[in-house]
């Protein structure tokens, strides 16, 4: 498999997506259990409303941007399946983007093709688009964020980012990260930064001197804030941003605003998900929450995110990997969905890793698998046997959360470290004379 061109690759992963969304019609028909995602049947609804020229959030619990009820229009007239096929393709794109990345740093071509695999049949991954789920456009608009921030495209980059995070709200968390990574000394004008390539001695980590760290990236924001690569992302990404909401708001009024942003930054969700805080809210949900129980459930999750984006903000996909599984890890709400976020961009750090499949890899899966599956143990005596194990749900919430804190830590300790640019040699010449 490992000697197969990139395209048949792509065409193989296609035509098995192709499989799974007509076996997933089929199933859907003739079985009890449905294949297609329960979020999917909202989605449709929301675009035919859309279609009729009617509000989206007249169909109740839909709460995404108008954007995706627009794009799933040509379910109503071509196809019920066209959704589906729009994630799927998605998907594929998160594939090649792998590749795009891992090439452009010079990483072997075996270790291109591993982590293309990685993504396009993990189990996981490819029944998401084929289900039905949007997130695949998600994943597959940062990895094109990360393309043109690499090759110096900031005006792309940051039209995208401002688009994308009206799409999902989540990647906001990547605003300061990518202010960071616009340092003045690569963003020059007329010229391209210089990538930092793969080379054959990656597997060995180096320590990092998270210290050091720390006091560089501060010192150099502090010193060169307002650039021209920084102000031009911003007032751009900005622009998208307010001109996207300020579109839906004067066509949908408050109840967007309420519905695809608001609701997000607020949530609380009182059914058991894989969150510490589920059982808190669920034993309060009647009740308001005051200031300081929002905060105390906020702050760990600030800091957290504040603390690795000091320290690998200029190892751009690395600080994004670990902030998302930090944010998702001890988030208010977690759902199976959201491992996405970070599944997409795992293959993208493997070839900065020292830590072998054997055993320490393959440890590391098995506990994040083990650990899901006691909880979805549990979840299945609540939902389905109406068995009052909520206590019971939340240990394994708490042990979810341990496995995650300690596989992420495994991660960042057998992480060799690199910036993604290279100071050019003739800067360097014209310093020292």
């Amino acid at each position: 498999m490992i000697s197969l061109k990139p395209r048949s690759i792509l065409l193989i992963s296609a035509i098995f997506r192709v499989g799974l969304i007509l076996f997933g019609e089929w199933q859907d028909t003739h079985m009890e259990v449905r294949y297609t995602d329960v979020d999917y049947l909202v989605f449709s609804d929301a675009a035919s409303l859309m279609a009729s020229g009617q509000s989206p959030y007249k169909r109740t619990t839909y709460r995404y941007s108008p954007l995706l009820a627009f794009l799933l229009i040509p379910n109503s007239f071509i196809s019920r399946c066209w959704g589906k096929f729009l994630f799927s393709a998605s998907d594929l794109f998160v594939g090649l983007f792998i590749r795009i990345i891992l090439k452009q740093r010079k990483v072997p071509d075996d270790l291109c093709t591993y982590s293309m695999l990685i993504w396009l049949f993990n189990p996981f991954t490819f029944t998401i688009g084929t289900r039905g789920n949007c997130e695949p456009i998600v994943c597959a608009m940062i990895l094109w964020i990360i393309i043109c921030l690499i090759n110096g495209n900031v005006v792309q980059a940051a039209f995208c980012y401002g688009l994308i995070v009206h799409f999902r709200i989540y990647p906001i968390i990547y605003a300061l990260p990518i202010v960071i990574f616009l340092d003045p000394h690569f963003f020059r004008s007329g010229t391209k930064p210089l990538l930092s390539d793969w080379t054959s001695d990656q597997g060995k980590a180096r320590q990092i001197n998270s210290k050091l760290i720390d006091k560089c990236v501060v010192c150099d924001v502090l010193k060169s804030t307002f650039t021209r690569a920084r102000i031009l992302f911003g007032l751009i990404s900005g622009t998208v941003f307010l001109l996207c909401t300020g579109f839906f708001f004067q066509l949908y009024g408050w109840e967007f605003l309420h519905e695809a942003l608001l609701y997000h930054l607020t949530r609380t969700d009182p059914r058991h998900n894989f969150s510490i805080y589920f059982y808190h809210i669920y034993l309060n949900y009647e009740c308001e929450l005051s200031v300081l129980e929002k905060l105390i459930s906020f702050l760990p999750q600030f800091m957290v995110q504040l603390v690795l984006i000091l320290c690998f903000a200029k190892d751009l996909v690395f600080c994004f990997f670990v902030q998302t599984v930090a944010f998702v890890a001890f988030n208010k709400v977690i759902t199976a969905q959201y491992f996405v976020w970070f599944f997409c961009l795992l293959p993208l750090i493997l070839p900065w890793s020292n830590m072998k499949l054997k055993w320490k890899g393959l440890c590391c899966i098995l506990l994040w698998m083990g650990a899901q599956t006691h909880w979805l143990l549990w979840g299945y005596l609540l939902e389905f046997k109406g068995k009052n194990v909520f206590l019971q749900l939340w240990m394994a919430s708490l042990l979810f959360l341990a496995a995650n804190t300690f596989i992420l830590i495994m991660l960042i300790r057998h992480h060799n470290y690199g910036p993604v640019f290279r100071q050019r040699t003739d800067l360097k010449t014209t310093k020292t004379t």
